[in-house]
């Protein structure tokens, strides 16, 4: 596996790759979930590269920026044991030169839910992705699910733009109580970490109804907020129930849609969904 910083050290290599080419891009302090990323890739892809970049222009003023965990060299282990030929590691200066003033911003997809909770977050998701496709020119780009909004962000964008990249979303990587793994989970404390079972318990009673016949959405949402609200150390920060590609509200369920929510457990903060329908 080859590391390069440089965007010319990255041009120079993946010219050497065969195609088609399968990308993962990341933040790095890798999980399970990644690495099924990095795995698929390969299993559908002649090569793999993989990015590894805490983007600055996604997190707020009041974010975790200073504190995401970082742990590189066990990250680039990770990705080679999983098939990966090439990582890179820009640095900020790398991929914002002093008077950046150039920005990719999708609408209406994000006006709502995390782009409500976080005003900034998306702009700098699109910039920085659409700079990682410009650079690394992938045939395929490998996302997952537990960010459904950023996937289905990333799709408009890809279609507005003209980028001839196919975008694949992965399923969910779960821990075995049903946490959805996350780079932030280790900032939980033994206590909290019990109680964020409260997004799967909470989502999978809301699946359950529907499976029953539930198809109410505002029924959905409800039984979400009465199980998260009998969790003393959880605090809900949303529960939506909305089109799957669209992200607009439903009031009933009647096609393919999303149920997600944010819940703080102290001070960290964590996000999940379900597809239903």
């Amino acid at each position: 596996m080859q590391t390069v910083i440089t965007l010319a050290e990255l041009r120079a290599a993946r010219r050497n790759l065969p195609g088609p080419l399968g990308f993962v891009p990341t933040m790095g302090s890798l999980h399970a979930g990644h690495i099924s990323l990095a795995r698929r890739a390969h299993a559908e892809c002649a090569s793999v590269a993989a990015s590894i970049f805490v983007n600055p222009t996604q997190f707020g003023p009041t974010e975790d920026l200073a504190k995401y965990p970082r742990d590189l060299p066990r990250d680039l282990t990770l990705l080679e044991e999983a098939g990966v030929e090439l990582v890179w590691t820009p640095t900020p200066e790398e991929m914002y030169l002093p008077g950046f003033q150039t920005w990719v911003s999708v609408e209406s997809l994000t006006r709502r839910l995390e782009g409500e909770a976080r005003p900034t977050h998306f702009r700098g998701v699109t910039t920085v992705v659409a700079k990682l496709f410009n650079a690394v020119g992938p045939d395929k780009a490998y996302f997952g699910q537990k960010d459904a909004q950023q996937a289905a962000v990333i799709r408009q964008m890809v279609k507005d733009l003209n980028f001839s990249v196919e975008i694949v979303v992965c399923p969910i990587v779960r821990e075995p109580d049903g946490l959805a793994m996350s780079s932030r989970n280790v900032y939980l404390n033994p206590e909290e970490r019990q109680a964020a079972t409260v997004l799967f318990r909470s989502l999978s009673a809301a699946k359950a109804a529907y499976d029953s016949g539930e198809c109410k959405a505002e029924s959905l949402r409800t039984l979400v907020m009465e199980i998260v609200a009998a969790e003393p150390l959880a605090r809900l920060q949303y529960i939506s129930c909305t089109d799957y590609d669209t992200l607009e509200e439903l009031e009933t369920v009647k096609g393919k849609a999303l149920l997600s929510m944010a819940v703080y457990l102290g001070k960290t903060r964590l996000i999940d969904n379900f597809v239903i329908g």
